[in-house]
């Protein structure tokens, strides 16, 4: 009722949902506490000032590309949760398979990689899980964080957004600031039959007081992207890429993903379990894992518990 922007009255807002004007107030705070900008001006009602764009199941569906219609077996939007992949984690627990999506507006315990926390305050950004089953285990899913964003990366240039750039092995960004970030959750066998979860969160209206400890971006700028637009444009790139992973794997991605790379020919430092490496950062080999050049020599390094830095 307050998504458009118009001033409302506390009456009208009671009268048209039933409930009391208590109620009402109470609802309101509980809006105010999850970060929605609730206007009160005495004597007049309550606005969002400038307006919401909440999640739309049609407006998402209308951004399909056909070919990912069929692959859409169930979209699940929500309100209030811990966290979407967990949402889709329990979908697995009761046997839902490949192609359900869920979305929601707001996480109170997002996560993002390493068990950092994603910020995610309501109705501002995008936080969808997806889940795909694929035969073969864990081989068969070398690379698929990487393959992920290059779509992602599509998903957003296809408004007109300039300078979208990846750093490995999962964060997008914008003009050099992390706009979203992807993470991946596998359960099942890891050498036959699994199940992985997709996570992806991206910035489109985060607000200026956010506490997110590096340097970030949103989508807020620029006009032509809309939330249920691009809810739309990335499950039709994610969805096929999904059904054709296993045929393709990441070879078929990675000159994209090189193309992209926002840290290719710059000194860079991993920092590993064990140790601190320097060299010079030189694309990806075809599983997905980072290369770099050490002392004139090319060495490759994967795994979960790697963070990049740049030292440039």
């Amino acid at each position: 009722m307050l998504a458009d922007g118009e001033l409302i009255s506390g009456a009208v807002i009671g009268e048209q949902l039933g409930i009391s004007r208590t109620a009402v107030w109470n609802h309101l705070n509980q809006l105010q506490d999850w970060g929605v900008p609730v206007k009160k001006i005495k004597g007049r009602g309550y606005c969002i000032e400038g307006g919401m764009e909440l999640l739309s199941r049609q407006r998402i569906t209308e951004a399909l590309s056909p070919g990912s219609k069929t692959l859409l077996r169930e979209l699940h939007l929500l309100d209030h949760v811990d966290s979407t992949n967990t949402i889709a984690r329990r979908q697995i627990e009761n046997r839902v398979g490949s192609g359900y999506v869920c979305m929601a507006e707001m996480q109170t315990q997002g996560r993002g990689r390493l068990g950092r926390q994603w910020v995610s305050p309501f109705g501002r950004n995008m936080y969808l899980s997806a889940i795909w089953e694929f035969q073969g285990g864990a081989v068969v899913l070398e690379g698929l964080s990487l393959a992920v964003g290059v779509a992602m990366c599509r998903a957003i240039e296809s408004f007109g957004v300039e300078d979208v750039m990846l750093k490995w092995p999962n964060d997008i960004l914008l003009g050099g600031r992390k706009v979203g970030g992807i993470l991946l959750e596998m359960l099942g066998d890891p050498v036959g039959c699994c199940q992985v979860v997709i996570g992806i969160g991206i910035n489109f209206a985060m607000p200026e007081e956010a506490a997110i400890d590096q340097p970030w971006s949103d989508l807020g700028g620029h006009k032509t992207v809309t939330r249920n637009a691009l809810a739309g444009r990335v499950l039709s790139e994610l969805l096929p890429l999904l059904s054709g992973y296993a045929d393709t794997g990441f070879q078929y991605y990675k000159p994209e993903w090189e193309g992209y790379d926002a840290h290719h020919g710059k000194k860079v430092q991993l920092l590993t379990p064990g140790k601190v490496v320097e060299g010079i950062a030189s694309g990806v080999s075809d599983s997905g894992a980072i290369c770099l050049e050490i002392d004139g020599k090319r060495s490759f390094f994967s795994g979960g518990e790697i963070s990049l830095r740049s030292l440039v």
